[in-house]
């Protein structure tokens, strides 16, 4: 990467994460903490223990990484799991992982987004207790769920306990999209849930538990240490970026509704820094006037989708977010919007030139999305189409509710 560009990016991320912590308190001026903050509440399950923690880089307690305070607390840490990224979140998007020591600390470092994707029995077998803190963004697509679901496995196939760290979820006002048909399960999407599912990672993992999602519908032995003063309507700032391609609030706001074009012939930013608040290609050019060229960059994407090509679409970085809130939906015009214009409608969704892994059917959890896109079916019908399914989704999940 050229000097300019690190300087840029160090400049831009300077500037963007003293914000972060800005809007961190309730409606009544509470201050919001997140389970790991709450060492309190937690600390006397790990004395004594010899303890194996799945974190990445938004594991932290204020500014420092959980892993490093938990030392400093005399807790001892034995290993720790790195998922998708990588533990200190510097892996590119669907990039193996290898298994390492962490220069920092000198713990092994496990890495399940490898040549395995949970915990073996040998792994666990100098364990006691196990912790899991990622912060989630609340969308079905996002692997961290599957990562937890995974370690509970893990944890009832050892007799091991897994106490969560429970994190706000930033878009957990927002429940909508198709619940997954399972036809469609994939390394995307595990569970019949929603695109935006409306949950904390510790919800997740008691509804994972009390509907018999996990392998052989076993129930693991977990602890989940809930945040203070949250709820999923309000309004949170991550303090530090859940992945590398995820790097501004406003990624993480539309990413909901930007991922699905996963699935398409279209470049979603990637190769940028400002990935996830774009969307474009060449063949828009006469068409959009704005315009981006995505290029390799290590730790985001390395090969991006039109890689050193001038892409004209939608820029939306500086899109008011707040019309999804108020909406409380999925944007699914951007898609409609963007197949409409396309002069190449036969490469709209073929996912294999674009090197995409998974298909529009895959990315939505349907199989009559694609053809009611092409055929230009109302979103009202569309949505008819699923709300059956969604409508039984949000009933089953107040059961699991720890948070209003």
């Amino acid at each position: 990467m050229k000097p300019i560009l690190l300087f840029s990016l160090s400049i831009f991320l300077c500037f963007w994460a003293p914000k972060l912590r800005a809007n961190q308190i309730d409606a009544t001026g509470r201050e919001i903490k997140t389970g790991a903050e709450q060492t309190e509440l937690y600390l006397p399950l790990l004395k004594g223990k010899r303890v194996a923690v799945l974190a990445n880089q938004t594991s932290i307690i204020g500014q420092t990484h959980l892993v490093d305070s938990l030392q400093k607390l005399g807790i001892n840490i034995v290993k720790v799991f790195g998922p998708e990224h990588g533990f200190r979140g510097d892996a590119s998007a669907g990039a193996k992982v290898s298994d390492a020591i962490d220069a920092r600390t000198g713990i092994p470092i496990i890495s399940l987004y490898g040549k395995k994707n949970k915990p073996s029995k040998e792994d666990l077998q100098d364990v006691d207790i196990l912790i899991y803190d990622l912060q989630d963004v609340g969308v079905r697509f996002y692997t961290n769920i599957n990562a937890l679901a995974r370690l509970m496995e893990a944890c009832e196939e050892n007799n091991k306990r897994l106490v969560i760290l429970d994190r706000p979820n930033p878009n957990g006002y927002l429940i909508d999209g198709p619940v997954l048909d399972m036809k469609y399960k994939s390394g995307i999407g595990m569970f019949p849930i929603p695109m935006s599912h409306g949950l904390t990672v510790g919800e997740f993992a008691m509804m994972a538990n009390g509907e018999g999602w996990l392998t052989n519908k076993v129930t693991a032995d977990i602890k989940v240490i809930p945040v203070a003063n949250y709820s999923h309507d309000m309004r949170y700032v991550l303090p530090v970026s859940p992945s590398p391609n995820l790097n501004t609030e406003q990624a993480v706001l539309l990413y909901p509704s930007l991922c699905m074009f996963e699935g398409t012939y279209i470049n979603l930013g990637r190769g940028t820094y400002f990935p996830f608040t774009v969307l474009g290609s060449p063949a828009y050019k006469g068409i959009y006037d704005f315009n981006f060229t995505p290029t390799g960059i290590k730790g985001m994407a390395e090969t991006p989708l039109f890689m050193d090509q001038l892409c004209y679409g939608l820029d939306l970085r500086e899109y008011d977010t707040e019309q999804l809130r108020k909406s409380g939906q999925i944007n699914f015009e951007w898609i409609r919007a963007l197949y409409k214009a396309s002069p190449e409608k036969e490469k709209f969704f073929d996912s294999k030139l674009s090197n995409q892994m998974n298909n529009i059917e895959i990315q939505i959890g349907r199989g009559d999305f694609r053809q009611q896109i092409i055929d230009g079916v109302p979103m009202e019908t569309i949505r008819a189409g699923w709300e059956p399914e969604l409508t039984a989704y949000k009933k089953m999940r107040l059961n699991y509710l720890l948070y209003p």
